[in-house]
């Protein structure tokens, strides 16, 4: 009796999916229909936008190049390929305008322009329209503690419209790793889209993280300890990462910054045929009157690190290891050592994580022995490269790492992380002479510095000419 009452349930819901699937079909059609009608409707309007807006005095219709870059008033590696990018296309294009897009609301386009001659010894040849950007908190990754790729990715989505709806241009470059505006502005804004790719947003090193259990800065220890979260956390990067490729193949052109970069963005893009390295701009030039003959200091060996001050920067391990240091036996018998941080503030968040890293090196008791600089001037930087012994620099995977090519221009012996960019294109040998040095645990990078601090100044200078000649 029981079975056959299941039976009958089982029928009758197997009959009301059936007369509500034809209907449910329809509505679905129906809706897709009227979402394609809307979104064209869109399109239409933002290209009349977009044609009255291009005609210049003359009555001529100007081409409008748009870099879409929300802190671009920071001083890091990706801001200097901005600047350089839109040096290079103004000397090419002088007829073309040129807008940025910012969330830099605390400051003028007077004052940005100067803040790039300040730290990059870059000046444009042609002016450049800033277009204010009010919701750049959406793309704050301090806005979401939980599935934090996502919330930034969707909040790019509306950042890239309230953008697109101050300006349309004909040309769109992502310069900062939004991907997701890209079919905002390709489909919606009928422009044609590239992107320079400094990191992949989700790599596979990333999934290989969460796969293996690993802990990082991208993936809590609570995580890895179970299974299940672990789990769902690689189907949710899995899910991600598809889309994310989707987004990604919407780009007309694609330029990525390393050999690194690129294995990523051809395994997730699939977009090979219009994908192509272009190296970062790194003004060597300027470091080459650095010099060499002689050891740069007397009264003791320097130590910097060059970098914004982000998490993926990882400078606790550059702290912690310099504690090692001095502690090691070696160092009993060696000059003075100093540790100089030299990098770039964005926020609020990266001003209080320069703080937390005051305080561990209070608690490892080396503050003395540490110095931080924030947004340091270029004549600043490069006069610290002129003096400093060894050039630290410790993230995992660092895409390309424009600081790293800049000390073995000036001469400062390099040690950084074993992976990435630094492994494949940067710390390679020269005619088969070493560069420079590479490391992974804190235990590895003080026993390459004592090493480094250690030989003789023949034998850096040595490695300090084959660096320079390796970057020339």
């Amino acid at each position: 009796m029981a079975a056959a009452e299941r039976g009958w349930c089982l029928r009758e819901l197997l009959r009301c999916f059936h007369s509500l699937f034809f209907p449910g079909l329809i509505v679905c059609g129906v809706l897709c229909v009227c979402l394609l009608i809307v979104l064209w409707g869109i399109r239409l309007l933002l290209q009349r936008k977009k044609k009255s807006g291009s005609a210049s005095k003359t009555g001529k219709n100007q081409t409008v190049i748009a870099f879409f870059h929300p802190y671009c008033n920071a001083g890091g590696g990706g801001e200097r390929v901005l600047w350089c990018a839109l040096r290079a296309l103004q000397k090419k294009y002088p007829e073309a305008v040129y807008v940025v897009y910012t969330g830099d609301a605390d400051v003028s386009g007077q004052q940005i322009l100067e803040g790039a001659f300040r730290r990059f010894n870059i000046r444009l040849t042609c002016p450049v329209k800033f277009v204010l950007l009010r919701k750049r908190y959406l793309v704050e990754d301090s806005l979401y503690p939980h599935f934090t790729l996502l919330g930034q990715s969707l909040g790019s989505i509306f950042l890239g419209w309230e953008a697109l709806m101050q300006c349309v241009p004909d040309v769109y470059i992502d310069s900062m790793g939004y991907a997701f505006t890209l079919p905002l502005f390709k489909y919606l804004g009928g422009c044609r889209v590239g992107s320079y790719v400094h990191y992949p947003t989700i790599s596979t090193d990333m999934l290989s993280v969460v796969k293996n259990q690993n802990v990082g800065f991208n993936n809590a220890a609570f995580i890895t300890r179970n299974p299940f979260l672990s789990k769902v956390k690689l189907i949710y990067y899995y899910l991600f990462a598809f889309i994310y490729g989707l987004a990604g193949s919407c780009s007309d052109v694609v330029m990525v910054n390393s050999s690194w970069t690129l294995n990523h963005i051809l395994s997730l893009w699939k977009v090979g045929n219009c994908t192509n390295i272009v190296y970062p701009p790194c003004d060597v030039q300027t470091f080459l009157d650095i010099p060499l003959h002689k050891e740069k200091t007397t009264s003791g060996h320097l130590l910097v690190s060059i970098g914004q001050f982000r998490p993926e920067k990882n400078h606790p391990l550059q702290i912690r290891a310099f504690a090692k240091l001095l502690n090691k036996k070696e160092a009993e018998s060696l000059p003075p050592l100093k540790l100089v941080l030299i990098g770039g503030c964005r926020n609020q968040d990266d001003e209080l994580r320069v703080n937390q890293l005051r305080r561990l090196s209070e608690d490892l008791g080396v503050q003395e022995d540490v110095e931080f600089k924030i947004n340091t001037p270029f004549d600043e930087l490069k006069n610290y490269l002129s003096e400093a012994t060894v050039g630290l620099h410790t993230m995992w995977n660092e895409h390309f790492g424009i600081g790293i090519v800049e000390c073995m221009a000036a001469g400062t012996i390099v040690l950084a992380h074993n992976s990435g960019g630094p492994k494949l294109d940067i710390v390679v040998p020269h005619q088969g002479e070493r560069t420079g040095f590479l490391a992974e645990s804190e235990e590895d990078y003080a026993e390459t510095m004592a090493h480094i601090l250690s030989m003789s100044a023949e034998k850096r200078l040595q490695i300090r000419n084959n660096a320079r000649a390796s970057r020339l």
